[in-house]
C-alpha cells in the first residue's frame, strides 16, 4: 500500500476531533481526520430515536459555529449528527471517511497509522474515538439466558418496537438506562437493574433551568476537574458506572411503573435472570452497561490497568507527539458534552502546534 506523510492525523470525526481539526486549521497547521464511518454524525444517527441532548442548544455549540436551534430546546440525536456534518463542511475540515486505522505505531520521531486504505506517517496523532469507546461491555452471563429472550445491547436499541412481547429487564441504571427503562414501560413491564447513580435535580425542560443550567456547567467546567478531590472522585465513579439520571428522575420511573432494583444481575437460573434470589419471568433484556475502552490497536505503552490512556488532558507524556481528545474526563465533567470539545481541543491543538514549531529549528539545521 502506498504510504502518505503529514504532520497530523486525527482519528475519529465527532465532536472532539473535528473541533481539534477546527483548532489546528486556525493555527495553520496540516493536519487530516481518518473516520470509518461513510457520513459525519454517524455514530449519533446509530443513537435510540427518541435520544435528546441533556443541554439546551444555546450550550450545544462547538467553537466557530452557533448550533442551530432555538435556544433552550434539546436537540435530538439527528439534530445533532447533521450539526457536525455541516460543522466539517463550513470549515471544510479534510476528513478521510470509510477509512478504518487498524495500527498505530511508532515511526522513528512520529507514528505509522495503518488504515484499511493505506499508511500513513505523521508526527503527531490524535485519538479522538470517543469518551468510552463502541465496544458493548456485555456481562458473561449474557450467555446463560434462555435463547428465547430478546437481548439487545443499548447501542443496539432503537425503539420499543423492537422487543417481544412481555417483561423488560433493562440492565444499568446511569442516564441511558433510565432513558430507556422509561420509554418501554410505557407499554411493557419493565424492571430496571443496577447502582444508584443519583440524579441531577430540577427537570431539564423546567423554566428555572434557565439560571441553574448556567450554574451546572460552571460547575461541571471548573469546579469538577481532575484537579478537585470532588472531581476525581466523580471521573472515577462516571468512568466506571456511567453517569447520574438527567431528563429522566426516579420519581418518573416510579409513576411510569418502573421496578427498581439495585441488585446487580450476576446469576442465571433454569435461563432467566436471578433478582433479588429468585428467576423473573422477562422476554427481552436490554444491557445499558456502557462500554469497553479497547485500545489494542495501539501498539505503543501508554495505557494503564484499566484500560485508559495515562494522560493529562490529552497529552502523553510517555510518548511525545501522541494525544487524546474527548475522552470521559479529559479535564473535567464537561469533557463528555459538546460544551467541553472546545476547551479540550483548543489545548491539544496548542500543544501540537507547540511541538512542530520547536521541532521547526531542528530540522532547517538539519
Amino acid at each position: 500500500m502506498d504510504t502518505t506523510h503529514i504532520e497530523t492525523i486525527i482519528i475519529g470525526a465527532g465532536q472532539a476531533g473535528l473541533a481539534t481539526g477546527y483548532h489546528l486549521r486556525r493555527r495553520g497547521r496540516p493536519f487530516v481526520i481518518i473516520d470509518a464511518n461513510a457520513r459525519v454524525g454517524d455514530n449519533w444517527r446509530r443513537q435510540w430515536d427518541s435520544l435528546r441532548l441533556y443541554s439546551p442548544a444555546k450550550y450545544d455549540s462547538l467553537p466557530g459555529l452557533a448550533f442551530p436551534a432555538k435556544r433552550w430546546s434539546f436537540p435530538g440525536k439527528d439534530d445533532v449528527a447533521d450539526y457536525l456534518e455541516t460543522y466539517a463542511r463550513t470549515f471544510e475540515l479534510p476528513v478521510r471517511l470509510e477509512t478504518r486505522v487498524s495500527r498505530l505505531e511508532p515511526d522513528g520521531d512520529g507514528f505509522r497509522v495503518t488504515t484499511d486504505r493505506g499508511i500513513w506517517t505523521c508526527d503527531n496523532v490524535v485519538v479522538a474515538t470517543g469518551s468510552f469507546g463502541r465496544t458493548p461491555n456485555v456481562p458473561a452471563i449474557s450467555a446463560q439466558l434462555d435463547p428465547s429472550i430478546l437481548q439487545l445491547h443499548s447501542s443496539e436499541y432503537r425503539r420499543p418496537g423492537q422487543l417481544r412481547e412481555g417483561p423488560v429487564l433493562v440492565v444499568g441504571a446511569s442516564h441511558s438506562g433510565c432513558d430507556i427503562a422509561f420509554e418501554v414501560a410505557e407499554s411493557r413491564p419493565t424492571i430496571l437493574a443496577g447502582r444508584d447513580c443519583g440524579e441531577i435535580p430540577p427537570r431539564l425542560d423546567s423554566p428555572v433551568m434557565h439560571v441553574i443550567f448556567p450554574v451546572l456547567l460552571f460547575a461541571w467546567r471548573h469546579v469538577i476537574t481532575r484537579r478537585t478531590p470532588i472531581g476525581r472522585k466523580e471521573m472515577s465513579e462516571v468512568r466506571r458506572h456511567g453517569g447520574p439520571m438527567l431528563r429522566v428522575k426516579r420519581s418518573d420511573l416510579a409513576d411510569r411503573g418502573v421496578e427498581r432494583v439495585t441488585a446487580r444481575i450476576e446469576e442465571v437460573r433454569d435461563g432467566l435472570p436471578v433478582i433479588d434470589g429468585a428467576p423473573r419471568e422477562v422476554t427481552n433484556v436490554v444491557w445499558a452497561t456502557g462500554f469497553r475502552q479497547v485500545f489494542d490497536w495501539i501498539h505503543l505503552p501508554v495505557l494503564d490497568e484499566d484500560g485508559w490512556p495515562r494522560e493529562m488532558r490529552g497529552v502523553v507524556a510517555e510518548a511525545e507527539g501522541l494525544f487524546f481528545c474527548g475522552l470521559s474526563f479529559q479535564y473535567a465533567f464537561s469533557s463528555m458534552l459538546l460544551a467541553g470539545a472546545g476547551r479540550d481541543a483548543a489545548l491539544v491543538a496548542d500543544r501540537v502546534t507547540t511541538r512542530m514549531r520547536q521541532a521547526a529549528p531542528h530540522s532547517l539545521a538539519a
